[in-house]
């Protein structure tokens, strides 16, 4: 048996986990520990860290919903959805969400990160071929592991290599698995190339469009509506609701076959609780909103934009947002976190982006815009960011 020098073989149960404390020490000096922060209910923070694209989270009509539904049908939803835990709330969102993005048909998990994750085992397997983004999101990337398919990395957004990897693959099925938007810088992905690959290959494309959503395509319906795909026969679209739609949960869009195919297949459907019916209810009020105000995902770009070139102007390295996210790069973890850090005590809470949670290894602060934001709220978060850089060791070149 290898013992790593850092790490030594004790017995006695007290020294059991030290293992733990090696390996924390290791990334405290590295800079890359993280705290869980409890928010307040009455913080006057401006919030630029959530995925509260839309600003629903907190609307009255959204959380009226949820409060509603729990006094009709219980804190919880009882079981798994297969046995107690759907109820009419569960199917009127699927027949919602199918609707207004557009798909034959949809399902919905208890989170985005199970709707990925059953997606991905219960479409491959031991015959079958992934190619995956070097970008894509931890809970696809977790999909993949446990496929026990055979499993090829593509250079991110590079649809040669997803070509080259689908015709010499040594298996007989295969499917390409994709962010619509990236989570870390908020590039789109290139759908319609890849889906033309996928096509000339008999391959079938997955898109995780929990981006995308409420802020992308016709009246917010996506990525993959905006790409014209979201009817296509060999396309699944994975969602989640905890992002635009101010909501918790995830769902899984395609043809009708395939969605039958995960209710008898995916081990995160059958074996999970089911979604509490007060977010399936709020999920439903946001789908309602989003109809009615069109405006909220336009807004939410232009806010993105404000951000991101009011920013450049200040000298920073940031990102051209396709969607709601604008990435601002930092020299380094450490940088990065006391910058965030900064901008908070300051009251701005600012996400901050490090490895390994970063594919590139690059640390920044990662800024989500919402519609509701103000010129004044614009303003505010820029000048917080600019006068916390130089305390966090962050230069800028102003234009």
């Amino acid at each position: 048996m290898t013992v790593s020098t850092t790490e030594t073989i004790s017995s006695g149960g007290e020294s059991t986990f030290d293992w733990i404390d090696v390996r924390s020490e290791a990334r405290a000096k590295a800079g890359l520990t993280r705290r869980v922060r409890p928010r307040t209910a009455g913080s006057t923070d401006l919030d630029l860290a959530s995925n509260d694209y839309l600003g629903l989270a907190r609307d009255k009509r959204v959380a009226g919903a949820a409060a509603a539904a729990t006094l009709k049908w219980g804190a919880g939803s009882t079981g798994s959805r297969l046995v107690t835990g759907s109820t009419e709330l569960h199917n009127e969102l699927e027949y919602e969400l199918a609707n207004f993005c557009g798909a034959q048909s949809a399902l919905v998990f208890s989170s985005g990160y199970m709707a990925n994750l059953g997606a991905v085992t219960a479409l491959t397997g031991p015959g079958t071929a992934i190619v995956a983004d070097q970008h894509i999101h931890a809970s696809l990337i977790d999909g993949t592991r446990l496929s026990k398919a055979d499993v090829v990395v593509a250079d991110h957004c590079d649809v040669g290599k997803v070509r080259h990897a689908l015709e010499t693959r040594g298996k007989r099925r295969a499917i390409v698995v994709t962010d619509s938007v990236f989570s870390v810088d908020g590039d789109i992905a290139p759908l319609n190339e890849l889906h033309e690959a996928c096509r000339a290959t008999g391959a079938a494309l997955v898109v995780d469009d929990a981006h995308g959503l409420g802020v992308v395509g016709p009246g917010g319906r996506g990525a993959v509506a905006e790409a014209g795909i979201i009817k296509a026969p060999d396309v699944i679209t994975t969602l989640t609701l905890s992002k635009s739609l101010g909501a918790q949960g995830g769902a899984v869009l395609g043809p009708s076959r395939v969605i039958k195919h995960l209710i008898d297949t995916s081990r995160t459907f059958i074996f999970d609780t089911g979604l509490a019916p007060s977010s399936a209810a709020a999920a439903l009020a946001a789908i309602k909103i989003l109809r009615e105000e069109p405006d909220r995902p336009e807004r939410a770009l232009t806010v993105a934009h404000d951000l991101s070139n009011r920013l450049k102007e200040a000298g920073f390295q940031v990102s051209t947002p396709t969607a709601a996210v604008v990435s601002v790069r930092a020299p380094g973890p450490e940088q990065a976190f006391r910058w965030a850090e900064a901008c908070r005590t300051n009251g701005v809470v600012v996400g901050c982006f490090r490895p390994p949670s970063v594919p590139d290894q690059i640390s920044r602060l990662r800024l989500t815009a919402r519609a509701d934001l103000t010129e004044a709220d614009i303003e505010r978060a820029v000048r917080v960011i600019r006068e916390c850089a130089a305390s966090a060791g962050v230069e800028s070149r102003p234009r």
